[in-house]
């Protein structure tokens, strides 16, 4: 280490110096008093040397209760530096091991490919000549929880060899006026020591958006105005960053669009870089199975293409954690290896939650049978997109029984078909128990994401959003009316509503009357899905298709070629 070096580093850590050399001196100063207590006691008569030793008992304990104040003092005064969490206001931020290798980040190619040439610029000095000589100072991560940002920030500081200063958005938000503020401060500072040591730092900031809120007028109580104060010292402390070639990059990640974040912290010579980190594609799951499946034992007969489709907009944390639970699920099995059956209840696990111990009587088991059944058939017979891939009346989380079907690829938009399709199926539960019971049950309604409910939140935003009505009526008047009041506003004429009104209840009617239809037409194939769900309470994906297409010999009416 050289002299150099040495300094910062005591800069960096003079407080523990000092803490060490005051211990120094305070055991050598008690020793001293000791010894020359000892012989002096010696010295004394006995009368004395009785009279002292009297009074020595409430001098110790005094000294105990003192030295208790006194280590307590110390402590609290050293959690608070360390910590930012009062007296001295400042904070050491972690630097957590960085142990993420690039080759490592599977499945974020686009984010890392964006990444890359943050790190080409921090590691190639000619190269940052010859673009104007600055480093992209701000970088920021933006997409849904779970998808890698914290890793790819990881890999980033380790493939560039730099130290990583680690810390979230809510460390700058405290309970007294000016903590925020002193905390940045003490964030950029080490940040700086830091880079001056070992030629450049990261600063990681996850959440930002905790702080980093568009600033705005307090209404009482300095909360906003304190939050006002550290998104200024942010801001002053990432322009300051240009007045020297110090090499600090900063990384922030947030969950929310970069519209709800102070416009001054995301406008150009700040964050000049945005990474979407955004959820896996099929061939990115795909990878991210091999790679997760790499680490634990598993049977090779697991179809890890199966399991990238069925683990439609998984995020690669659920995917981690689908793996991690097919692991504890085949210890309970008492097996030394994953096998399929072990992922499949992994998967539903992740996906709906654990068994419930909910009991069903059986005409409640049956009438549940009934009810999944027309979901099933009407998903397999009208879904444009969807396999159906399970029906179970196992209850979970809730739910008594469902169908599990997902689209084969990677769909980003809904047209007009899939979307009836939809209604179609919502509806096709209540159809079904009333054509075999001749009335329904709760399960059709009775709440927000109940059959009903979807059916007619679906067709009232294809006639209130999408234009898609047969009065002709154009216009997203569902968001026209949330910007001045819910149903509470006279921007809409009733003859308006009454026309929206009514074209969605014929989309509800036209799509009841063709449930209706098929369901009528197919009663034999419902009645003997119904029965075998009932007696095997679980229906796979093959047992499905041997039903439906080799027993009854039924095809999609609307699903193109796979």
């Amino acid at each position: 280490m050289t002299m150099h070096k040495f300094w910062i580093f005591l800069k960096i850590n003079w407080f523990k110096f000092l803490m060490i050399f005051l211990a120094i001196v305070f055991v050598a100063t008690v020793v001293a008093l000791l010894t020359m207590g000892f012989s002096s006691f010696g010295a004394m008569e006995s009368f004395s040397r009785k009279q002292m030793m009297a009074q020595m008992g409430m001098y110790l304990f005094m000294g105990i209760v003192q030295g208790v104040i006194f280590v307590s003092l110390y402590a609290l005064l050293y959690y608070s530096m360390m910590n930012g969490s009062g007296f001295m206001g400042g904070s050491k931020f972690e630097m957590p091991k960085v142990d993420v290798k690039w080759s490592e980040v599977i499945g974020l190619e686009e984010a890392k490919k964006d990444a890359g040439e943050i790190i080409k610029l921090l590691k190639d000095r000619k190269l940052l000549k010859r673009v104007g000589g600055r480093i992209i100072k701000g970088t920021m991560m933006m997409g849904p929880p779970g998808c890698g940002k914290t890793y790819l920030a990881k890999a980033i500081a380790g493939e560039c060899g730099l130290p990583l200063l680690a810390t979230t958005g809510s460390e700058f938000v405290g309970i007294f006026v000016g903590q925020g503020t002193a905390r940045i401060k003490s964030l950029f500072k080490q940040a700086r020591e830091m880079a001056e040591m070992h030629g450049g730092c990261i600063i990681f900031i996850d959440e930002i958006d905790s702080f980093a809120r568009p600033r705005g007028v307090d209404m009482g109580g300095g909360g906003r105005m304190d939050m006002n104060s550290t998104v200024n010292q942010f801001l002053t402390e990432m322009d300051g960053l240009r007045n020297a070639e110090n090499n600090i990059v900063i990384i922030a990640a947030t969950n929310v669009d970069e519209h709800e974040l102070d416009p001054a912290i995301m406008r150009a010579g700040r964050f000049d870089r945005k990474i979407h980190v955004n959820r896996p594609n099929l061939k990115e799951r795909a990878d991210i199975f091999k790679l997760y499946l790499s680490k634990v034992k598993y049977d090779p007969a697991i179809d890890i293409s199966i399991l990238a489709r069925k683990t439609v907009w998984f995020t690669p944390a659920e995917i981690s954690n689908m793996v991690r639970e097919a692991s504890l699920v085949g210890l309970r099995n008492q097996r030394e290896v994953i096998a399929p059956s072990d992922m499949n209840e992994a998967y539903e696990r992740v996906s709906f939650g654990q068994k419930s111990n909910i009991v069903m009587p059986q005409e409640e088991k049956y009438s549940t049978a009934y009810h999944e059944t027309g979901h099933a058939i009407i998903t397999y017979l009208l879904h444009p997109k969807d396999d159906v891939l399970k029906a179970t009346i196992i209850p979970r989380r809730g739910s008594l029984g469902y169908v599990f079907h997902r689209p084969r690829e990677d769909y980003h938009s809904q047209d007009r078909a899939e979307l009836m399709a939809r209604i179609k199926i919502s509806l096709a539960s209540f159809v079904t128990e009333k054509k075999k019971f001749g009335t329904t049950t709760t399960g059709v309604g009775g709440g927000r994401g109940s059959d009903f409910d979807q059916a007619l939140s679906t067709a009232q935003t294809m006639v209130w959003s999408y234009g898609m009505g047969k009065s002709g009526l154009i216009g997203d008047f569902m968001t026209a009316q949330n910007s001045r009041g819910y149903f509470s506003s006279g921007f809409l004429s009733e003859k308006m509503k009454d026309h929206l009104n009514d074209d969605t209840q014929d989309i509800l009617q036209e799509c009841m009357r063709d449930v209706q239809d098929i369901i009528e037409k197919n009663w034999d194939a419902v009645v003997f899905f119904a029965e075998e769900l009932y007696k095997k309470e679980d229906l796979e994906y093959d047992e499905i298709e041997e039903i439906f297409t080799k027993k009854f010999g039924l095809k999609p009416l609307t699903r193109p070629a796979a």
